[in-house]
């Protein structure tokens, strides 16, 4: 099986099982560069899937939580050399696929033509790209294809209908169906709590032209909006609710069971 096919797999065993995927989120090398392996090993053993995001220094689709997260990282000295020889050192291999989530800057001054083999070595199954649009993203695409990596396609409530087929057509490994407007985290202030109808009709949009599975993104933080969620999607991904819980050293396995 292809790493990029692995991903879908994973969230499809959960589903046949009665319930949404868990795709888990931590910035790499946060709160402690020294505790990464033991995060990781705490997300990964309570999630389906992981998303490692590489710390960068503007970005923009991300809200206050994972900006902090991400500001610290690089001034501890994180970066996408280091994730990747800190996952390559880990045996055995955590049985949860890991994405990284990563802006496109990091990605090409590693280098395209090194990225691909060096990532699949370090046990990596595919990328999430947020500021690369479709369009721009073939030689990325074809890279990776090369290794078996998938390239995560995002979508937002506000995608065009052409465009989402188009999206729905091309994606590997999940789609990550953003649940809203603007950057993640912002169901703080409660206003998502209880996951508007308007936002799981979008989602049965995404599902009706999805091939792979359809995972649910930004803002969810409660075992409330998950069951909300949970009959129109595939899994859901849990990223500043959980970068909290690790910011305050709290039991990371807790808060995800918690989520079930």
């Amino acid at each position: 099986m292809l790493a990029s096919e692995r991903i879908g797999a994973a969230i499809q065993a959960v589903v046949a099982k009665g319930r949404p995927a868990l795709v888990g989120y931590l910035t790499a090398g946060f709160p402690s560069r020294r505790k990464f392996k033991e995060n990781l090993t705490a997300v990964a053993g309570n999630c389906d899937v992981v998303e490692i995001g590489v710390p960068f220094s503007d970005p923009m689709a991300d809200g206050t939580t994972i900006q902090r997260a991400s500001f610290a990282a690089l001034a501890d000295g994180v970066t996408l050399p280091w994730i990747l020889d800190e996952l390559k050192s880990i045996e055995p291999r955590h049985p949860a696929p890991i994405l990284l989530m990563s802006y496109l800057n990091p990605l090409l001054a590693f280098g395209m033509e090194q990225l691909p083999r060096t990532a699949a070595r370090a046990g990596v199954s595919g990328f999430i790209v947020p500021d690369l649009p479709f369009e721009e993203s073939g030689d990325l695409h074809r890279a990776l294809e090369a290794e078996g990596l998938a390239l995560v396609q995002m979508v937002t409530p506000v995608t065009p209908p052409e465009r989402l087929e188009m999206l729905c057509r091309e994606a590997k490994g999940f789609i990550y169906a953003v649940t809203m407007t603007g950057t993640t985290g912002k169901s703080a202030d409660g206003k998502f709590a209880d996951v508007p109808l308007d936002v799981l009709e979008y989602m049965d949009r995404v599902k009706s032209l999805a091939e792979v599975p359809v995972c649910a993104g930004f803002g969810i933080r409660s075992a409330r909006q998950v069951a909300r969620l949970a009959p129109h999607v595939d899994g859901v991904v849990v990223g500043s609710a959980l970068v909290e819980t690790l910011e305050r050293g709290e039991d990371v396995g807790a808060f995800l069971r918690s989520l079930r």
